[in-house]
């Protein structure tokens, strides 16, 4: 079982998102906890109104809006009353216990998959805390559940593929306005928060890897001018395709005045070196080696869980470069994480380690190898007080600068590589 946690500032939008896939035929409610009557004698406004009552008890808290699916692997048939037993005790274990919730089954994918809608909000006033939330609780609570009640464990590699999250398939959404939107809106709604993006052109690089883009318009435009913004959906060669869909539509933090708040905050978690260390090392790592090239390096770090997006001019030179890290959910430019990870500094590194590149110079060389004190010869004897790096904090440092750093290895040097300048003697012309 795979469990995700969203946290939200509207419910209504929460609850419209789940009532669209009961209308569509693709989900159905199957049970509203702590509710006076059953689920199938509420209206939307009932359903609606017990959640906000709980919400409107305490002003302060920024997200009150919880929204959970409990995702099973696809050989799974759980009967409906053992999903609600599940997610009931799923709820209890996560610190819900006794708080109203609604429960859908959704049959709209290849693995059946609950969502739940509820509030953090106590009839007290307090908040639950969701800091954390899934890794102090949720993740222990679905273990635990998995081993009682006999599920396939998350970890197994079938579930996993199962829930991953997937492109937009363009094909599917040229034909309708109404599948388009919930295409884009599954995308959103795992993307946005998140990720750590702190520009327009950040957020896109991760939407594009789901063939989705957000879109202000030229800057000309009457939309550009209103701050308006649209949602599209790519097709395989990054062409706008389908129809535009406005961000007003989907729930609120899809706006561009809510992303652009968003931008600080996320600022402040890419500033962690570790994030940014982690990532420099497998970029650093792939040049290790020789005839190296750009499609490489996007090949190389895919494995890595990093996404790489190259922008290139009308005639095909790359001048951008985005990573995407999906491991720490960090979207970086590659000036940001240095000088030599800017979109020249890496085709240069490239076009240096090109085909027959260090091959210029075998004669020489190659003696140097065979007999030179680089290899460890007897001769070559360096000071036992030598230290690398001079004590200088290599946190912040990629692999290939910590691995170049001299560290104050020329004080050290032997004194038969010191060469000295030898006086040219004078020709002296006789008179006569």
């Amino acid at each position: 079982m795979v469990a995700v946690i969203h946290q939200s500032t509207s419910l209504r939008n929460i609850l419209n998102y789940n009532e669209q896939k009961v209308k569509a035929g693709i989900a159905c409610c199957l049970e509203a906890g702590y509710y006076p009557v059953d689920a199938a004698d509420l209206n939307f406004h009932q359903k609606l109104r017990r959640l906000e009552m709980l919400a409107e008890l305490n002003q302060r808290t920024k997200h009150n809006s919880v929204h959970i699916s409990l995702n099973f692997d696809p050989s799974e048939k759980l009967p409906d009353d053992l999903l609600r037993e599940i997610s009931e005790v799923y709820l209890e274990k996560i610190g819900f216990a006794g708080q109203p919730y609604l429960l859908y089954k959704h049959t709209d994918a290849g693995h059946p998959h609950l969502h739940i809608v509820t509030t953090n909000i106590k009839p007290d006033g307090k908040a639950i805390h969701l800091h954390k939330l899934g890794k102090l609780k949720s993740e222990p609570a679905r273990k635990e559940i998995e081993i009682f009640y006999g599920l396939i464990k998350a970890e197994e590699s079938k579930l996993q593929r199962a829930y991953q999250l997937k492109p937009v398939n363009a094909a599917r959404v040229l034909y309708g306005k109404s599948e388009t939107k919930r295409a884009i809106g599954n995308v959103l709604q795992a993307v946005l928060p998140q990720y750590k993006y702190a520009s327009l052109a950040e957020l896109n690089a991760v939407l594009k890897q789901y063939n989705i883009v957000a879109d202000r318009g030229e800057e000309s435009s009457r939309m550009f001018r209103h701050r308006g913004l649209v949602y599209r959906v790519l097709d395989e060669q990054g062409n706008k395709v389908g129809v535009p869909i406005k961000a007003s539509l989907f729930f609120k933090e899809t706006t561009l005045t809510s992303i652009e708040g968003q931008f600080e905050r996320n600022k402040l978690a890419k500033d962690d070196p570790k994030v940014k260390l982690r990532l420099k090392n497998a970029i650093d790592l792939y040049f290790l080696g020789k005839d190296k090239n750009l499609n490489g390096l996007v090949a190389a770090l895919k494995t890595q869980g990093v996404d790489v997006v190259l922008r290139r001019n009308a005639e095909g030179v790359v001048y951008g470069v985005t990573y995407v890290d999906h491991q720490s959910k960090c979207v970086f430019n590659g000036s940001a994480l240095g000088k030599a990870y800017s979109a020249n500094a890496t085709r240069e590194r490239c076009l240096s380690m090109g085909a027959g590149e260090g091959k210029k110079q075998n004669g020489e060389a190659e003696k140097m190898r065979v007999g030179g004190h680089a290899n460890g010869g007897a001769a070559r004897n360096f000071s036992p007080d030598f230290v690398a790096g001079d004590g200088k904090n290599t946190a912040s440092l990629g692999l290939i600068e910590v691995l170049l750093d001299t560290g104050g290895a020329h004080e050290a040097m032997d004194w038969e590589l010191k060469r000295t300048k030898k006086k040219k003697k004078k020709l002296r012309l006789s008179a006569g």
